[in-house]
């Protein structure tokens, strides 16, 4: 019996790039479907911090304020700065979904993008982390943590690549 060919723990990025050979009527793989799955999962998860943001707006400003040091935010700045934010949060779950769909289709710019997205997200939760900023929760960033790392493995292999950069009729 052959041993199945294992991967380098390191390849020349002349390798990563170089052109595969997929057939352009390639079959969807499963790396594609999950990695759009679980960009969709992430934008429910947006979704839902949204909701719990919104619901608990007055006391999370409240506490920013404070730490800042204004002295008072009258409602209608209240309502203005609730708006601006769920405006930002909303426009970028709509760009989250619309990759979705756009890496479910086949093409490699969303995948790229969502991968680097991801990394950023990683990095960041990093740092955040590593300077004693926060601690990574349940409650805080350990789910999009999470999604994040599932996002990359599924939308970085193999047959992801070779789907999204396959030639077309």
């Amino acid at each position: 019996m052959t041993e199945p060919r294992k991967r380098p723990a390191y390849e020349s990025p002349r390798d990563l790039v170089a052109p595969l050979s997929a057939p352009s009527r390639m079959p969807r793989p499963l790396a594609t479907t999950a990695g759009a799955g679980l960009v969709l999962l992430r934008v429910m998860a947006g979704v839902l911090w949204l909701w719990s943001l919104v619901g608990d707006w007055g006391s999370v400003l409240r506490d920013t304020v404070d730490d800042i040091g204004v002295v008072s935010i009258t409602p209608d700045v209240e309502q203005a700065a609730l708006a601006i934010v769920v405006a930002v949060v909303g426009v970028t779950l709509v760009l989250d979904l619309t990759l979705a769909i756009f890496i479910y289709r086949g093409h490699n710019w969303p995948r790229v993008i969502v991968m680097i997205v991801s990394t950023l997200s990683i990095s960041a939760a990093f740092l955040h982390w590593w300077t004693g900023d926060q601690d990574i929760r349940m409650s805080t960033t350990l789910l999009t943590l999470g999604l994040d790392v599932l996002v990359l493995l599924a939308l970085s292999s193999r047959d992801a690549a070779a789907y999204a950069r396959r030639p077309r009729r």
